[in-house]
């Protein structure tokens, strides 16, 4: 297990990977960690993620209550990630932008379509549009808490995207994944549209690649191989 320092450092970079890929813009956006058994590190309320220090960082304990970093605020949406590490303990990080185009589908009440390219398709599972909720309240962790059985990244309605990992790199490079795809669907839409591969062509791709992702998405594979 990775040590609390470690941890810190590990969000920190993610979070300078976020503002300087712009996934989130002023003090947008949260990374948080699940730490052992019970801790969550997580970044503060009302700081852009593009400058913070190790100092800024907080520590809570799955009910959100802070343990550590007293001088700063938890972020409002703590409800959300205490959700998501009871209700999986597989998930040991999550990470929340707003990502440009994977945004302007959820502001438009559309899903990306991870089942354009190979890589999509295995890093993403399917993504489904998570109905608006108000930020910083329990709604919102309601709703959400709807598809956490059966997905890894989420489109958030009016809102932004959500990551899990089973580690805060896999989170971000699944929050990259989203991004890199809506961008492609977006460019593709005024040349007639991204072709989905076929069912085949999934299957495919799940029984040479399957073994390296999660369950749930070597179980959105076998639903996207057989049209459903």
């Amino acid at each position: 297990m990775d040590s609390l320092k470690e941890i810190k450092s590990q969000i920190l970079h993610v979070c300078r990977r976020l503002y300087e890929r712009e996934m989130v813009a002023s003090n947008d956006g949260n990374v948080t960690v699940r730490a052992g058994k019970d801790w969550i590190v997580a970044t503060p309320s009302g700081m852009s993620k593009g400058f913070l220090t190790e100092e800024d960082l907080v520590v809570t304990d799955l009910d959100g209550n802070l343990l550590e970093g007293t001088d700063r605020s938890v972020t409002s949406e703590i409800r959300i990630y205490c959700r998501i590490y009871q209700k999986r303990p597989d998930v040991k990080a999550a990470v929340h932008a707003h990502p440009l185009h994977a945004t302007a589908y959820a502001a438009v009440g559309r899903t990306v379509d991870s089942e354009v390219l190979p890589e999509s398709v295995l890093s993403l599972g399917r993504v489904p549009l998570v109905p608006y909720g108000t930020p910083g309240t329990s709604e919102l962790a309601d709703r959400i808490e709807k598809y956490l059985d059966r997905h890894e990244v989420f489109l958030l309605a009016n809102h932004g995207a959500l990551a899990l990992g089973r580690n805060v790199l896999e989170a971000y490079h699944r929050m990259e994944c989203l991004e890199h795809t809506a961008r492609i669907v977006y460019l593709a839409e005024p040349l007639g549209g991204a072709i989905k591969l076929t069912c085949e062509q999934i299957d495919g791709i799940f029984k040479i690649h399957g073994s390296k992702t999660t369950p749930r998405i070597r179980r959105a594979g076998r639903d996207m191989a057989r049209g459903k």
